[in-house]
Parts: structure tokens; C-alpha cells; sequence
């Protein structure tokens, strides 16, 4: 590990002495914030982009492929993996600068290319990092809720099966949410769950059984305690688990079968029932909040009449289908997906067949960012407890 964080480090320095290099460039004016980070088209670096100063930096972390998570909680440092692409990707953080690029997970009972991190999640108290850690074990690709102090060190686990995904904080950093699956028999085709059944009687012989992976929603205390299920449906399958800014309720995707989704939320307390809030099948592309915590805005393929992905805001009671509406339709943001708040509200920053669009909510204009932007993956807010580049140590 060390040899490899040599090299990178190395090559990430060399990349800020090249002539022309945007990096080198940014240096000469501190970023101010709010920022937007993103990955690039080719996965070779990161862009960021200054809402304060309105200019662009790209930085490269050396040789891989580069996907941004976020930001440390004071904003000085960004949350990354990097892969070769043919390797598990592994866990960084790295300063606004491009320099300094820190391993953060210490474990050496298997090479580099026997365990992998995805879907890193700084907890907003800045005090953890969780995120999936993957391991071979044997023919087995394990799939573990883990975490690490800030400064990082050896994972811990917060899940014991194994096959676990999306990690997600809530605001206040003491709780986390995660998926969980399973293995249930298929029903009359193989995408759909099968009806549970009694057993077969003594004697009688049980019939081959094709089996499903599908997930339902866990809940766990950032110390370990308390974990527990949220959702516990007999068929059918729960993604994309999303906090309300408040922290009270959960959102999430739930499919009876592939990309036949529908919307619903649940209470983040023991005891809380789901509430289904669209009862046709659609395709959800992604899910959040509105900042206060009165709707849930979603990007929606063949929903309302529409079979292009649209933003359309639900509100948390009633049916979908009859209170939805298109969020900034005025605006006519084709395409739309990944939408992302900044943490004050005022801004909503979101891909729009590939570009990325930032929207100023109260003003409600609209304006592109460079082609360097362009890509397919979600953009990233610098939090709320950046106070510009200056500022950092």
C-alpha cells in the first residue's frame, strides 16, 4: 500500500507542475464555495467548480479511475476511491489542491486486490466514515457495512451477513440506514417473488426453487447498538434509502420486480409502518428532499403521462399520481437526474441529458457548466461548514 500511495502522491504533485494544467491554474485564486464536485467523463480526474469565484479546478489523484463521494465535513478535503478498473476501488481523501493524497483503510490480512470500498459516506459529525467493504472470500464477494475514524484505520463492521449496500447518514450523524438482502424463491416468472407458502408435508417432495436477491431497509446507531429492521416486506425488493432533511423519515424505492418502482417512506423509529406514496409502476432514477422536509423530489421515467425522466415533486400524503407535480417545469430540464440541494437551499445542482444544470431555486434560472462537467454520475456539495479555501489548514 505504501509503494502505491508513493506513486500516487508522486503523480498527483508532478500533474500540478504541468504547463497548462488546470490544477496549476486554480492555484493562483483560493475557491470561495459553495463547490460542486464532480467526476470526469473519462474517470481520469475531478472537476470542481467555484459558485463564488465561477471558475473551474481539475485535479487528478494520480493514475485510476477517480469517483468523488463528498466532502470532509469542514469542506477542506475530499472523499474518494480509485481503481485501475480491473481492481477493487480503494478509499482516499484528498485537499482541494490535489496534494496530499491520504490512504484511509489499514488492512493487510488480504492484498489490495482481494477487498475493495464503495459508496463512502462522511458522517456529518465528521467523526466517521462508512461505506460497503468488499472481500473475497473463497468463490464469495462479501459485501460488509463498514466504518473507519476520520483519520482512518482498520474497518469495523456495522452489518454480519455480508450482502449489504447503500450506506446512508442521517443529518445529525447518529444514526445510519442500510439495505440488507436475501435470497427468496422466485414466483411465476423469475423476476417476480413468489407468494410465501407453507412448507411441504412430511412425505411430500419440494419442488425446485429459483431464487431472488432482494432487499429490505436496516437501521443502526453510528455506536452499533440498536440495529434493527425498518421494512420487512415477503416480496419484492427496497433501494435507494433517503433521509429527510430533518432526520424523521426515510424514503425509499420499492419494486415488486425490476424497474417497476414505486415510491414509498417510512418513520426512522422502531414500530413505524411504510406509507406507499405512488401506486403505479415507474422507473425512479433518483430520490431526495426538499430542504424542508415537506416532499420528496424524484426523477421519474414513464410517470404522469410522461415517458421522459422528469423532476416531479410528491408530496408525503395522498397519492402520487393525483398530488405530483413537475418541479421547475418551467424550465424545461429534459433528461433530469441526480438532483442535489446545496445545503443552504438555494441552489439545486442536477444532470440534464449529461450536462449538469444549476438551478437558482427563489431566482428560477438555470444555467449550464462547461462541457468538462459532462458525465453520468452524481454531482457533490461542499457542506454548509466550508468557509472558503483560505480558511483550510
Amino acid at each position: 500500500m505504501r509503494k502505491w500511495h508513493f506513486i500516487a502522491c508522486w503523480m498527483s504533485f508532478f500533474s500540478l507542475l504541468l504547463p497548462g494544467s488546470g490544477a496549476a491554474r486554480a492555484q493562483e485564486l483560493p475557491l470561495t464555495g459553495p463547490l460542486i464536485a464532480l467526476n470526469t467523463a473519462a474517470g481520469d480526474g475531478l472537476v470542481l467548480y467555484d459558485l463564488g469565484t465561477q471558475t473551474y479546478r481539475t485535479l487528478s489523484a494520480g493514475p485510476g479511475w477517480h469517483t468523488v463521494w463528498g466532502f470532509a465535513p469542514d469542506g477542506c478535503r475530499l472523499l474518494l476511491t480509485l481503481s485501475d478498473g480491473a481492481l477493487p476501488a480503494h478509499l482516499y481523501t484528498l485537499r482541494l489542491d490535489g496534494r496530499d493524497l491520504r490512504p484511509l483503510i489499514e488492512y493487510d490480512r488480504q492484498p489490495l486486490s482481494e477487498w475493495g470500498v464503495w459508496e463512502p459516506q462522511w458522517s456529518p459529525d465528521g467523526r466517521r466514515i462508512a461505506f460497503v467493504w468488499l472481500r473475497n472470500d473463497g468463490d464469495e464477494l462479501l459485501r460488509h457495512i463498514a466504518w473507519v475514524p476520520a483519520d482512518g484505520g482498520t474497518p469495523a463492521l456495522y452489518s454480519a451477513s455480508g450482502r449489504e449496500a447503500a450506506p446512508r447518514w442521517s443529518p445529525d450523524g447518529t444514526r445510519l440506514v442500510y439495505l440488507s438482502y436475501e435470497d427468496r424463491a422466485a414466483g411465476a416468472d423469475v423476476f417476480a417473488t413468489a407468494i410465501p407458502t407453507a412448507p411441504p408435508l412430511p412425505g411430500q417432495v419440494a419442488q425446485p426453487v429459483v431464487l431472488l436477491t432482494e432487499a429490505d431497509l436496516w437501521l443502526v446507531n453510528a455506536d452499533g447498538s440498536g440495529k434493527m429492521p425498518l421494512t420487512g416486506f415477503l416480496t419484492g425488493s427496497v433501494s435507494r434509502p433517503a433521509w429527510s432533511p430533518d432526520g424523521l423519515l426515510v424514503s425509499f424505492v420499492f419494486a415488486q420486480s425490476p424497474n417497476n418502482d414505486m415510491v414509498w417512506m417510512i418513520g426512522a423509529q422502531p414500530g413505524a409502518r411504510p406509507t406507499q406514496l405512488s401506486t403505479t409502476w415507474s422507473r425512479v432514477l433518483d430520490v431526495t428532499w426538499l430542504p424542508d422536509s415537506t416532499a420528496i423530489l424524484s426523477a421519474l421515467r414513464d410517470f404522469g403521462g410522461m415517458a421522459e425522466n422528469r423532476l416531479w415533486q410528491i408530496p408525503l400524503v395522498g397519492r402520487a399520481e393525483e398530488g405530483a407535480t413537475r418541479y421547475l417545469d418551467a424550465l424545461d430540464l429534459i433528461s433530469a437526474d441526480y438532483p442535489r440541494f446545496s445545503p443552504d437551499g438555494r441552489w439545486l445542482v442536477l444532470r440534464t441529458a449529461y450536462e449538469v444544470a444549476l438551478v437558482d431555486v427563489a431566482a428560477g434560472t438555470v444555467q449550464r457548466l462547461e462541457a468538462r462537467t459532462m458525465g453520468n454520475t452524481p454531482p457533490v456539495w461542499s457542506p454548509a461548514g466550508f468557509a472558503g479555501e483560505a480558511a483550510c489548514p
